[in-house]
């Protein structure tokens, strides 16, 4: 699956571009990363991955805004970001942003228990507070 197809598969719409809603999108962002990193402290590591990647799409999601586009699924979210953004955010942000929408739905809906290490959730915090840097810049 592309972008083209998402866009006629309905997964992403054309709308008014809105550069408010790309700045409440980073406020979500920023407060779910806040969310994470309390949790971090309190050793809750599954919902400090999930609290993480949640801010990493509520960034991502403000460049969207901002190009007038809403997704109604998280792949074709990251699909867009991967097509539209390789040239302005680092990969390495672009990758972990599919690797943790893929870690939250396994820790969200899957039927085995993960286990998560410390170190990986804290490296998670500070890559969705880096990713939340970048998309920043962009808008």
């Amino acid at each position: 699956m592309n972008v083209q197809d998402c866009f006629e598969k309905g997964l992403l719409k054309k709308e008014t571009a809105d550069i408010e809603k790309s700045k409440k999108s980073i406020n979500t962002a920023k407060y779910k990363l806040n969310l994470a990193k309390r949790l971090f402290e309190l050793k809750i590591f599954e919902e400090t991955i999930t609290n993480s990647y949640s801010a990493m799409f509520h960034a991502a999601r403000a460049l969207l805004f901002m190009d007038g586009i809403k997704e109604k699924s998280h792949y074709a979210l990251f699909l867009y970001i991967k097509e539209k953004y390789s040239d302005k955010l680092e990969r390495r942000f672009i990758n972990e942003l599919n690797t943790l929408r893929l870690e939250s739905h396994e820790i969200n809906y899957g039927l085995e228990k993960s286990e998560i290490k410390e170190d990986d959730a804290g490296d998670v915090t500070k890559i969705a507070n880096d990713f939340i840097s970048a998309v920043e810049k962009i808008i």
